[in-house]
């Protein structure tokens, strides 16, 4: 490595982490980077700013991440996602684990985390991405329609608050908080899941990665928005041809790839059963020295 690129949460204080930055990278002697200009909402920067590292620290959480990706993605540049708390789903290390995270990348000890990205058209000749999720919402107190097809297969016509189509990584959010599943990290589909349908049956529908999913809406009086990763798009199409694109960015990954559910059971995300836990309890008690 000879530049590393930083992207900083815009509001939070996050100096300690960057100290720590500042100070690993000069002891090393390598160039640091202050990515200033990255959109938060696209993630939309200055190629050169990026293109001529060859890491980008994001800084902050989640959503900090998010916009290191994109920013990161038009050049391949790998991302590093550092936690100022608890651990996210797309942060790799917490703040006081940064300069021994930062040496096993240094020495070659880590993997690369093709991240894939939902791809439609929110106007003429301009495709937007998400890594996450595409939303669909209600802006009004109308019901929103939507007619939902796989290729060329209609599925269903809704109306409710909207739908969600959400990657593998995504489909742990806004999509499991709305009842569709959740899908294992290095899963080839994406999935698309109603938001409060109103009557009629049409449940989370998993799409395999090489069919479109269609979405043809009436927005009614109300109208609607466009939402990609948790931010809105202006758009002026009534009909988005959803695709999934592997490999749009790279995380970078430490220590053993996994399924994700590891993570998503330690953030409480997936818990179990009372019963269960009350089960066990029980069985401590009982086994505990008197």
């Amino acid at each position: 490595m000879r530049r590393v690129g930083v992207v900083l949460h815009p509001t939070r204080s996050v100096g300690r982490a960057l100290d720590s930055l500042q100070d690993w990278t000069a002891a090393h002697g390598l160039e640091l980077v202050h990515l200033e200009g990255v959109d938060s909402r696209s993630g939309a920067s200055l190629s050169h700013q990026v293109g001529a590292c060859d890491l980008v620290a994001a800084i902050g959480g989640d959503g900090t991440v998010l916009t290191a990706l994109h920013a990161a993605a038009p050049t391949r540049t790998p991302v590093l996602g550092v936690a100022y708390g608890s651990l996210g789903a797309l942060t790799t290390v917490s703040e006081p684990d940064l300069p021994a995270g930062l040496d096993r990348i240094a020495s070659g000890e880590w993997w690369p985390r093709r991240l894939p990205a939902l791809v439609t058209g929110a106007r003429e000749e301009e495709s937007v991405r998400a890594i996450n999720e595409l939303v669909l919402v209600r802006r009004g107190g109308t019901q929103l329609l939507v007619e939902v097809s796989v290729g060329n297969d209609l599925y269903a016509r809704l109306a409710g608050d909207g739908v969600v189509v959400a990657t593998p990584l995504g489909s742990s959010a806004y999509s499991m908080a709305a009842g569709g599943p959740v899908l294992v990290a290095g899963t080839h589909a994406f999935l698309c899941t109603p938001i409060a349908m109103h009557g009629g049956c049409a449940p989370p529908v998993v799409v395999p990665a090489d069919r479109d999913v269609v979405l043809s809406v009436d927005p009614g009086w109300g109208g609607f928005d466009l939402e990609l990763d948790g931010h809105t798009v202006d758009s002026d199409s009534r009909r988005f041809v959803v695709s999934l694109e592997r490999d749009y960015a790279t995380l970078v990954g430490l220590g053993e790839p996994d399924t994700g559910l590891p993570g998503l059971r330690k953030r409480g995300l997936l818990t179990d059963s009372p019963r269960v836990l009350a089960r066990d309890a029980r069985a401590h008690h009982v086994g505990a020295p008197r």
